[in-house]
């Protein structure tokens, strides 16, 4: 057999093999040969080779039945391969590093204000933390296999074209880590951390509400690609306040967090939730005026998508029971007689970490897909 064509096939076999190790847990050699159709010689030889590389560890044996040997399972380690999810948005920095197993082993969040500030600064403050991260990761004995940085406005090719929010426009990003590194949008991320660690399913629309309101959707557990997104530009009263974006009317200027917590008098998010849940009537007043134009967005949207379920991330989230009822009142008008029905709004099961989490879950995804590459790192 020609080396080229063998090599490719043991590459997919691998894939084969981590991939179901991967979606069903645990599992036996004779299991992998029985899903994978591969031989047991053929399992036993990549399973070995996967265990010798710390992507694999051996549990506890299985007996099947009363004669022959228990089998002993193997699943995916958290002791070697990790990945690097990072975040720059409007009022923060955040980072995670993941292991294999989509465990969190590093967590972070630094407070920073982004606006107005060059971008080459920025990206350079997320270089600082990227490899204060990395250096953490190789003290806990894990190997980063790369990093993705999540960024609130459209990015094309590894530029970002535009985040009225930072001031960005068309800024290439070039982080010169020791390892690969790629960027996407904050809500694309935010819908994978979503559809693989929090509420997602096979079909929904995930919005992130910060400073800018951004959306990702995902059909068929897999993101739906393109350059939109930016739901928050999405227009909701045609003589509305003017906005970062140059436009008038979008729904940011309603639900942004900007515009809650300057409608509700207070500073910060915290804040805000706290006067909501003593019942002062100016905080009440602009969640319910943010939840009545996030109702007309996501009618517009789900016109559009056909979604059931619409996950609320970001500021969205702790904002929930104040701000989804006024949300769902404005769909069941602008849906109902269409649809017969309107799609449950949730709470995101992942905050603020959802866009990092997706980040480092994407690499994460990659190794699995072709772990051939990284075997002999």
């Amino acid at each position: 057999m020609e080396p080229v064509r063998h090599d490719a096939m043991r590459a997919r076999n691998l894939e084969l093999v981590l991939g179901e190790i991967s979606r069903g847990g645990p599992l036996t050699r004779a299991a992998l040969a029985e899903l994978t159709g591969l031989t047991k010689s053929t399992v036993s030889t990549l399973v070995g080779s996967l265990l010798e590389a710390g992507f694999l560890s051996e549990t506890a044996a299985v007996r099947a039945g009363e004669r022959g040997r228990p089998g002993v399972e193997v699943s995916l380690s958290g002791a070697r391969m990790a990945s690097l999810g990072l975040e720059a948005n409007v009022d923060y920095l955040a980072a995670c590093v993941l292991d294999l197993t989509g465990a969190v082993r590093r967590s972070v969040r630094v407070e920073r204000d982004n606006r107005g500030v060059p971008a080459e600064t920025v990206l350079k403050a997320v270089r600082e933390l990227a490899s204060a991260e990395l250096a953490q990761a190789r003290e806990l004995g894990l190997t980063v296999a790369g990093a993705v940085l999540a960024v609130s406005g459209p990015v094309r090719d590894g530029v970002v074209l535009s985040a009225p929010n930072l001031g960005w426009r068309n800024v290439p990003v070039e982080l010169e880590l020791p390892v690969p590194v790629s960027v996407d949008n904050e809500a694309n991320l935010g819908a994978l951390g979503e559809l693989w660690f929090g509420a997602g399913t096979a079909d929904f629309l995930y919005v992130s509400g910060e400073i800018g309101i951004g959306a990702g959707l995902v059909v068929d557990s897999r993101l739906f690609r393109g350059t939109g997104g930016e739901l928050g530009h999405v227009l909701v009263s045609p003589s509305g306040s003017s906005c970062r974006c140059g436009a008038a009317g979008c729904l940011e200027t309603y639900a942004g967090q900007e515009a809650m917590l300057t409608a509700a008098g207070v500073s910060t998010v915290d804040a805000l939730s706290a006067a909501l849940t003593t019942g002062d009537d100016a905080a009440l007043s602009a969640v319910s005026a943010a939840g009545e134009a996030l109702g007309l967005a996501l009618a517009s949207a789900v016109n559009l998508v056909d979604v059931d379920r619409v996950v609320l991330g970001g500021v969205f989230g702790p904002l929930f029971p104040w701000l989804a009822p006024a949300a769902e009142a404005v769909l069941r008008t602008r849906l109902t007689g269409l649809r017969g029905s309107v799609p449950v709004l949730s709470p995101s099961a992942l905050g603020e970490s959802a866009a990092t989490l997706g980040a480092a879950g994407r690499t994460i995804h990659g190794v699995v897909a072709d772990p051939g590459p990284f075997l002999a790192r």
